[in-house]
């Protein structure tokens, strides 16, 4: 339910308060026998199955492994241990996928994450989810991506020099500033951009892979001779290796946060989700070979881009593409996670968790654009400012622990609420399997880095007092209430934007 005004004298404005639009044929008519659901200002169904492909492939593949696979080469000491825990962690991802598409076919809301802890543990968990999100995790980790994206569309232009930190940070303000236009605009034209950027990245992948098999018919294979002898790392090091694997998998979970904008969820949102995984780890485990046929273990632990190493030494002129596709990767992740977490927002506050404002749609694009602007000033500030690293250091661990709750969630659904319809169920094997992974990873982070995680974790906790002030306590004073209200409804004029009606279709 949305929450109305608290004051008589500062009414929310709903789309019947543009009349005059309404009848100029901007805004679709209604009939009094016979509604009309093109009307509706809702968030529509305009994820396909293709569009929901290319948002999970778009959020997994990001610059990572192009730039620097070697923190599992690090922590396995052998090219064998580390192709074989590249495969596994994708295997491990797609049972952390198949929970969430249970998850999303059983609870109809979009929010992943949030709506899962929400409907399973309550409002308390589910906004810490929410608010560490929304203040830290989601902002550092968006700049970080964008300014790799700034970096590498800019390298063609500098190859003899360094280039300028200023120049980076302005490119990469210019393209947050395009995704974000982008997405506030349009549903179709933000999924049509990510298939072409999907693309890109297949692409980009392809371009090592095939030069990669190339060498391997050629019988360059000298580097998978002994390949499981190397470096001992001790028992430490496998977890950790696993760490980095999930990491680089991380994203499979995106569209769940739209889910009530997927066409037919019930069979769309499992089968992206396979197609997705399978393509992933296809790509991961064949780029890392392609890798070894040209570049030494040691060499690709001293590299700090190692597709653009790779290119260097096969594909001649043709290496400076690798750079733009890298870039356009990037921006890619970064158009997926914010058409995904704006969803988390947008539901967040539909349930009284956030302003109310970030739950209202745009009279005409139907985007809930004040969900999707909201990291922007944030996100900027960190841009130019921030310390993005060790913020991210901070937080890294909230990320898995609140996956993990998710994945323990749907255990306890199972047992509290056995009558929910459930078209698509997995093994409880697998929920319990992926949810202790989560777990002990979230353990090994505290055990390995107790300051940062332990600063993090201080973090994720001041949205308990936050919870308890602002959202729980239902007695602010009528002059609080007042401002608010006034405060939303100016953003409601400024934004055009008004409360999502019903969505029955």
């Amino acid at each position: 339910m949305y929450r109305k005004s608290a004051t008589a004298d500062v009414p929310m404005i709903s789309k019947s308060s543009y009349p005059a639009k309404e009848s100029q044929g901007l805004l679709p008519s209604t009939n009094c026998n016979q509604p009309d659901l093109r009307g509706k200002v809702v968030l529509k169904r305009k994820v396909t199955l293709l569009r929901g492909i290319c948002i999970i492939v778009g959020a997994i593949i990001g610059a990572g492994i192009f730039i620097s696979p070697k923190g599992i080469l690090l922590h396995t000491g052998s090219i064998g241990m580390s192709l074989t825990v590249w495969t596994a962690s994708g295997i491990l991802s797609l049972f952390g996928a198949l929970c969430y598409a249970e998850l999303g076919t059983c609870i109809k809301k979009s929010g992943g994450h949030y709506a899962y802890i929400l409907e399973a543990f309550g409002p308390l968990p589910a906004f810490v989810r929410v608010w560490v999100e929304l203040i830290a995790v989601r902002p550092a980790i968006t700049a970080l991506v964008s300014l790799t994206f700034g970096r590498y569309l800019l390298e063609p232009f500098f190859i003899q020099c360094e280039i300028p930190d200023l120049a980076i940070k302005f490119v990469t303000a210019f393209g947050i500033t395009v995704v974000m236009v982008l997405n506030s605009m349009s549903v179709s034209c933000t999924a049509r951009v990510q298939i072409f950027l999907t693309f890109c990245k297949l692409i980009a992948i392809l371009m090592i892979i095939v030069p990669g098999v190339m060498q391997l018919i050629k019988g360059e294979t000298q580097n998978f001779k002994d390949a499981f002898v190397g470096k001992d790392v001790g028992i430490m090091g496998l977890p950790l290796a696993f760490n980095a694997g999930m990491y680089a998998y991380s994203g499979w979970f995106y569209l769940n946060f739209v889910t009530e904008e997927v066409e037919n969820p019930v069979k769309n949102i499992p089968l992206a989700i396979c197609i997705s995984m399978v393509i992933v780890t296809i790509g991961y485990v064949l780029i890392n070979v392609a890798y070894y046929t040209a570049i030494t273990a040691e060499e690709l632990l001293l590299s700090n881009a190692v597709a653009v190493t790779f290119a260097e030494r096969l594909l001649g002129n043709f290496s400076l593409a690798v750079p733009v596709f890298v870039a356009l990767s990037c921006i890619g992740t970064v158009n997926s996670g914010i058409f995904a977490v704006s969803r988390m927002f947008y539901v967040a506050s539909r349930e009284g968790h956030l302003p109310e404002i970030l739950s209202m749609i745009h009279v005409h694009k139907h985007t809930p654009l004040p969900a999707v602007i909201a990291l922007y000033p944030l996100i900027m500030i960190m841009i130019f400012t921030g310390d993005v690293y060790s913020l991210l250091n901070f937080l890294s661990f909230a990320r898995w622990l609140f996956i993990g709750l998710a994945a323990v969630g749907l255990i306890y659904l199972r047992y509290k609420r056995p009558e929910m319809h459930r078209p698509y169920k997995v093994p409880i094997i697998i929920p319990a399997l992926f949810s202790f992974a989560c777990l002990l990873m979230v353990t090994l982070s505290l055990y390995s880095d107790p300051i940062n995680t332990g600063i993090g974790f201080a973090i994720t906790l001041t949205g308990v007092p936050v919870y308890y002030l602002f959202i729980f306590w239902d007695k602010k004073p009528k002059w609080f209430r007042t401002f608010s209200d006034r405060v939303t409804t100016l953003l409601q004029i400024l934004l055009e934007v008004v409360p999502a009606e019903e969505n029955i279709s």
